[in-house]
């Protein structure tokens, strides 16, 4: 299977739900990610994407229209030494306190499933990425969700990319398109192309192909796997 490319891939549906993306760029010097978030309703669209220290947190736009915050309001993105965590809902806080105290990622997400927002039940979507001291990248996704559908069954998917190629990474989303319930995403992490040559081309590639309606937020980074030197861009819609 070839990489596809990632304008493609996003602007062929109308709601992917939330999606990350971990790889490095074409020269091989960048480890890459990217997450997003899309809304249908109105408490899912009131989301801005902030700052929070080294990873970044959902806020409230407009804090008076929240009606439930559980779903919506955690920290997508945490580091935790050379690991950066990346996820749609709290169990990055999960994985964070999992490395803290000696765990794997793997191990870490044992202890969650699925979201309880049914008929969706929609996927736990998470990926770390790791770069060690000789300027290696690593890194690894996992999907939790329900059994086709069914509450009753539980299906862990982790996926592991020891030697990521250069100008490719991997996209993974909760949702396959939209419909009444949710379809929960399929298969592995889709090969994609990343041949954008600056943050910036690359943040606008993904912004611009979301759906116009339904994006809310986007974060971007590029780390330099000589220095560690991390570049970040966050995109809200609404914009305070």
């Amino acid at each position: 299977m070839t990489p596809v490319d990632i304008r493609e891939e996003l602007s062929g549906t109308t709601y992917p739900g939330r999606g990350m993306i971990a790889g490095l760029t074409a020269d091989g010097t960048h480890a890459v990610c990217a997450y997003f978030i899309m809304g249908r309703s109105e408490n899912s669209r009131n989301r801005i994407f902030v700052k929070d220290g080294a990873g970044i947190r959902t806020e409230a736009f407009d804090p008076s229209k929240v009606r439930d915050p559980s779903l919506i309001i955690y920290s997508p993105v945490r580091v935790w030494e050379d690991c950066t965590i990346i996820s749609n809902g709290d169990q990055t806080d999960t994985i964070y306190d999992g490395l803290k105290n000696g765990y794997s990622f793997q191990a870490s997400l044992k202890s969650r499933t699925f979201e309880p927002d049914a008929p969706n039940y929609t996927p736990r979507i998470s990926c770390m990425m790791r770069i060690k001291d000789s300027g290696k990248l690593k890194y690894r996704m996992s999907i939790i969700k329900s059994a086709d559908g069914d509450p009753s069954g539980v299906i862990r998917s982790t996926f592991v990319y020891e030697k990521p190629l250069k100008g490719e990474g991997r996209y993974l989303h909760t949702y396959i398109g939209d419909g009444n319930p949710l379809p929960s995403f399929e298969g592995e992490p889709v090969r994609v192309k990343i041949d954008d040559r600056s943050l910036d081309d690359f943040t606008d590639s993904i912004w611009t192909s979301l759906n116009e309606d339904n994006k809310v937020s986007l974060f971007t980074r590029f780390t330099d796997l000589k220095t560690g030197t991390v570049d970040s861009r966050i995109v809200n819609k609404n914009e305070r």
